[in-house]
């Protein structure tokens, strides 16, 4: 579908961010110290979801509020794919800096799940359902960010149980952690309710600038009214 002069110009920042995302997952990809696999199970799901952005752009073309931080959260995606979340350097670092008795890079990634995907959630209800901006539209974010965190934590033990050896137990990196899977959650949902309040203004005034979107012209294809009396 050809995209009308206003979706065009909007386009520029999304195209020029995945050719950067481009960029940064061929260097990763080409030799990373965890292996091929890691990096497709930790960076595989968020090229999925950057094709699916794509592929709706031309009916529902988001904000560039959006679309920066989908490139901030692949960045993230792919630091944690490179080494696993459990043997980050950034993350070693800060461990043994501070004390730490594991590495939290994998909080940082699940604190990420919330940051920047609420923004999304938050464009789609406001733009596709008769919700407004309040107390409802809050809530309602809250509750698919951490259904979309605990539904990753099933997808993390269910890639333990089908993929054998080392590169399973890291993808779940609990690193001995019993209540990981609810300090990830947990995480998330923190992350998504700080991030609505405190930049819910900001992604408002870049929502304001998106073009609407094109859409097929129906009238082309319903036949005229019959003539005559």
């Amino acid at each position: 579908m050809a995209l009308s002069p206003a979706l065009r110009a909007h386009a520029r920042l999304p195209l020029a961010l995945i050719g950067v995302a481009g960029v940064l997952c061929v260097t990763s990809a080409w030799a990373p110290p965890a292996g091929h696999t890691s990096w497709a199970l930790e960076v595989g799901p968020g090229l999925l979801g950057i094709a699916a952005l794509v592929a709706l752009y031309p009916r529902l073309p988001l904000s560039h509020w959006v679309y920066a931080g989908v490139l901030l959260h692949l960045c993230i995606l792919i630091y944690g794919g490179m080494y696993t979340y459990a043997e980050t350097p950034l993350g070693n670092w800060a461990r043994d800096t501070f004390g730490w008795s594991r590495n939290h890079y994998d909080r940082v990634g699940h604190l990420a799940l919330g940051v920047f995907p609420c923004f999304t959630v938050r464009e789609v209800l406001l733009r596709q359902t008769p919700l407004r901006r309040g107390g409802w539209l809050y809530f309602l974010i809250q509750c698919v960010v951490l259904a979309v965190a605990a539904f990753w934590e099933l997808l993390e033990w269910w890639v333990t149980l089908v993929v054998a050896g080392d590169t399973g137990t890291a993808f779940l990196g609990s690193q001995g952690d019993v209540w990981d899977a609810q300090w990830d959650m947990l995480l998330a949902l923190v992350g998504s309710m700080l991030a609505c309040w405190l930049f819910g203004a900001a992604h408002d005034r870049s929502m304001a600038l998106v073009p609407p979107p094109d859409v097929h012209r129906v009238e082309a294809v319903v036949p005229p009214p019959p003539s005559g009396p």
